[in-house]
């Protein structure tokens, strides 16, 4: 049975974070600040120093790029025609724009592909985490201190630089002494597990009395539902190993990013509501994942 199979053993991680912060009340920014300067910078620079740079990596950046901007598009459409805030704007975008490829795909593109779509899901991740590292953080600091302080904000975040010596390296064939590689490795492969387990520790903050179900339910709709729809027909697009087009669908349907959660934490831009549909769609994709593995596979 898929849920059993795929779905079940990724929610017993949330489910870790959940029981501990229930029971310690822990506080979560310094644990998710720790994510976002260090872990996945490390994750992001091992990742592209071994990832080959081919075709298919190209195909990867441009689909995963066209999925990002159609989903803007559609929740930048639907904010205006419902005379939104620019807060709740960029609220909205990031619980639909933003994908929980990495703590959430990845470990369910393995249990359902194995180590073949794993090839194809971590160099996604990677990319989308990219793109939350440029645009996840200049929304959620466009939401409460305007443009200028989000591009500032974007400029400063490591990940973005830990791409550029990565690719660097490859293409020169530099190669970094084992035991400097295995101690970044180290670092880079803390990054998924902590994540999901922080995403746990947010989702038992939540209190479903005080959630905006109206915006909620639009967000999840988008997400669950229109971004693997919109991916489908974008990967039509490019002449894809059918692997890797079921891997693009499958992260597109994933639910909202913790990341994002973690950056409305960081720069207060709605961190209530964004935890709320964070938890919304992490609790529907299990139906919803359900469902699209079993018509995949």
């Amino acid at each position: 049975m898929v849920f059993i199979q795929v779905i079940l053993p990724v929610i017993l991680i949330f489910f870790s974070g959940y029981i501990v912060q229930k029971i310690f009340k822990v506080d979560i920014k310094p644990i998710s600040t720790i994510s976002i300067y260090v872990l996945m910078p490390a994750l992001v620079f091992t990742t592209f120093y071994t990832t080959p740079l081919d075709s298919k990596l190209l195909y990867i950046v441009i689909t995963a790029l066209l999925i990002f901007l159609a989903l803007v598009v559609v929740m930048m459409i639907i904010t205006r025609l419902s005379k939104q805030d620019t807060e709740q704007e960029s609220a909205l975008i990031l619980l639909t724009a933003f994908a929980n490829s990495g703590n959430y795909g990845v470990p369910i593109v393995l249990f359902a592909f194995g180590k073949a779509g794993v090839n194809y899901a971590v160099p996604i991740m990677v990319f989308h985490g990219i793109i939350m590292s440029i645009f996840g953080v200049y929304f959620a600091a466009r939401g409460k201190a305007g443009i200028k302080v989000a591009i500032k904000t974007v400029l400063k975040q490591p990940t973005n630089y830990a791409i550029i010596p990565a690719i660097l390296f490859q293409h020169f064939h530099i190669k970094i002494p084992t035991n400097f590689y295995e101690s970044i490795d180290l670092v880079g492969s803390c990054a998924v597990p902590i994540v999901m387990i922080i995403l746990g520790m947010q989702l038992a903050e939540v209190n479903p009395r005080k959630m905006d179900w109206k915006n909620i339910s639009v967000a999840s709709i988008v997400r669950l539902v229109a971004s693997p729809i919109l991916a489908y027909f974008i990967c039509l697009l490019f002449p894809l190993d059918p692997l890797l087009q079921k891997v693009i669908i499958i992260l597109a349907a994933m639910p909202t990013a913790a990341t994002t959660a973690m950056y409305a934490i960081q720069f207060n831009t709605k961190p209530q509501f964004v935890s709320s549909g964070t938890l919304v769609t992490t609790v529907l994709s299990f139906a919803t994942l359900t469902v699209l593995l079993s018509i995949l596979h």
